[in-house]
């Protein structure tokens, strides 16, 4: 597992990950929660742009191998851990003191769409990559955290849409529905408007993530009173 980042344009994070699907286990998230405290930790950054190495994958979801050899396993707490920490890394990003873009460059399924979706802004490659949500074809259900989310991002009625039917949608019907700030050519077009909007921004941190914390509300209210309904029994699959 390999989560790396760089300073680019003086004041932008642009933070790699680099493990083929991008598989969210409890490596990735630890990994992912690390790169984020010590960017926080220098002033000197005013925009995060999260990017995969691989052109063809950014995050395809949760280690489905992983979670299904623990269950197997019969280690019911460390599933229940794992996906606790799903909530952790979400409220990371929502509560973050300056804005995350996605440059998304790949396919982003599932758990994958969620971490793009916690990002404050998105932006996609045309040329390759699809986004779904393919929980209704794998019986699993969405937490209500989960689905408060996706409301954040997108119409209600297309959220029920891509819920319902699992359907792969590309970049161009995103960037219509606004759940994508710009559908980009390819790869170099993907990191070049990503990185450029983020040196845009040089907001003070205690407002923006106050913001940040005042609007999402409602998702950490679901978190802290809601989810553990369906967590502690792992009542999360159909």
């Amino acid at each position: 597992m390999s989560i790396t980042y760089t300073k680019e344009n003086n004041t932008v994070a642009l933070i790699t990950m680099d493990s083929g699907e991008n598989r969210a286990n409890p490596e990735f998230m630890s990994g992912m929660l690390a790169v984020l405290d010590r960017i926080e930790a220098d002033d000197s950054f005013k925009a995060v742009v999260l990017c995969s190495k691989h052109d063809k994958f950014w995050s395809t979801g949760i280690d489905v191998e992983w979670l299904g050899g623990v269950l197997a396993a019969g280690k019911k707490q460390e599933a229940r851990d794992f996906i606790y920490s799903l909530n952790a890394l979400s409220k990371r990003m929502l509560t973050y003191p300056i804005p995350i873009i996605g440059a998304i460059g790949g396919h982003t399924f599932g758990d994958g769409a969620m971490l793009a979706l916690c990002c404050d802004y998105r932006f996609m490659k045309t040329d390759r990559g699809f986004f779904c949500f393919p929980e209704v074809d794998i019986n699993i259900a969405f937490m209500p955290s989960m689905l408060e989310i996706i409301r954040k991002a997108m119409p209600a009625w297309y959220m029920e849409d891509l819920i319902l039917t699992g359907r792969k949608v590309g970049a161009k019907e995103l960037e219509e529905m606004h759940v994508v700030r710009k559908a980009c050519a390819n790869e170099e077009e993907l990191l070049k408007e990503s990185l450029a909007f983020a040196a845009t921004f040089a907001k003070p941190r205690g407002i923006f993530a106050e913001h940040k914390k005042r609007m999402h509300k409602a998702c950490f209210d679901l978190m802290e009173r809601e989810d553990p309904v369906f967590i502690e029994p792992l009542n999360v699959m159909a």
